[in-house]
């Protein structure tokens, strides 16, 4: 196959190359998936002004999130299991979103542990936080995060309980995957991915095993998954987690104005535009839809990101220009982590800088800093 031109591209070639359970769960929503469509398709409806005749040189992408510098307003967002995408995943994708300059985020349950990422990374990485019922697990995570130099913390809210995600349910998705025929077969058609595998020890969610309460396997992680993450997490938690922690505090899962609201009032530093890339409530909203409404509710008080349903860098102008100060991406950088290690991660990250450089020239801007409404179609 030519060199991958687009995410799409990645997106083909990793689904040939990852066994399907795990493609399917990187690749899946909750219920109809029709958040998950909106997502995409709502990026769509939104409209480009064409402006020319101006200068177009010396054009940057560079800016800040949450005070810390960035080459472009993108962060990797923390996705569960990357680690099943290709051995040693979250490791290879770190180290590639370090040398695009842009943040990594490692989730509560990656495969990869907290001290594997920051063993192979020279630079802060950000850390993603489930809040479970076992607050000293949780102090304990906190604590690692800020032993490894991690140096934004990512909350996420909107999985108290877990949406049902068929693709899931009828794969048997398992992290190491089961040994049924079904998904042996799946394993035998992907030799590449296999091969990788065996080569690597990490196979269950690192951050957990051996750090939780009577954990010491994956069938003692089940039972504990199942009993842990808090349903009674609320906004009151907010401000023991903040204290806890003491550095940048982003909140992940905003989808409604008074939320956003509420989240201000915590003194938080940042939130994220998020829907869980509709893998939990299906039927709510697509972010980009409600990322308006929200910066208009919150204004400068609290920094506003966005997650869900980028697969472009126009995708990213889009956002950037009806507000939101960064954008995060799970999807795209997990189909090039996929189809290529991190050579995939680090070209995805390559598609959509070329992509969002190229339209904001085309837009008539220079400067991300400077990219704003006025951009969008019907919006001058």
């Amino acid at each position: 196959m030519a060199k991958p031109l687009t995410i799409a591209d990645l997106k083909s070639l990793a689904q040939r190359r990852v066994p399907k359970m795990f493609f399917d769960y990187a690749d899946s929503g909750a219920w109809t998936e029709q958040t998950y469509r909106a997502n995409e398709s709502d990026f769509a409806k939104i409209g480009l002004r064409q402006r020319v005749l101006v200068d177009m040189t010396n054009r940057t992408l560079e800016t800040t999130m949450v005070g810390q510098k960035v080459s472009m307003p993108v962060a990797l967002a923390p996705t569960g299991l990357t680690g099943m995408q290709h051995a040693d995943g979250e490791m290879l994708a770190a180290q590639a979103a370090e040398e695009a300059g842009v943040p990594f985020t490692l989730s509560t349950m990656s495969i990869c542990s907290i001290e594997d990422v920051a063993s192979v990374t020279t630079k802060p990485f950000w850390f993603q936080l489930y809040v479970m019922r076992d607050k000293d697990f949780v102090l304990n995570l906190i604590n690692r995060a800020k032993a490894a130099r991690c140096s934004a913390l990512v909350l996420t809210a909107d999985l108290q309980i877990l949406g049902q995600r068929h693709k899931d349910l009828r794969n048997g998705l398992s992290a190491p995957p089961k040994f049924t025929p079904k998904h042996i077969w799946q394993m035998a058609t992907r030799p590449f991915w296999c091969l990788d595998m065996l080569q690597t020890k990490r196979r269950s969610f690192g951050n957990i095993v051996g750090h939780a309460k009577n954990v010491s396997d994956l069938s003692s992680l089940s039972s504990w998954t199942a009993e842990q993450f808090d349903p009674q997490l609320s906004w009151a938690d907010v401000s023991w987690i903040k204290e806890q922690w003491g550095g940048p505090l982003i909140i992940k899962g905003i989808c409604d104005v008074e939320d956003a609201r509420a989240a201000a009032e915590t003194g938080a530093d940042a939130i994220i535009v998020s829907n869980h890339g509709g893998r939990q409530l299906d039927g709510a909203p697509s972010s980009i839809s409600v990322l308006p409404a929200i910066v208009d509710a919150v204004g400068d008080r609290i920094e506003v990101h966005l997650d869900g349903g980028i697969r472009s860098g126009q995708d990213v102008l889009k956002a950037v220009a009806l507000g939101a100060k960064g954008t995060y991406i799970g999807r795209p950088f997990l189909y090039g982590l996929g189809a290529m290690g991190k050579e995939g991660v680090s070209l995805a990250l390559s598609i959509l800088r070329k992509e969002m450089d190229v339209t904001m020239a085309l837009c008539g801007k220079r400067d991300i800093k400077d990219v704003n409404s006025s951009i969008i179609a019907g919006r001058q």
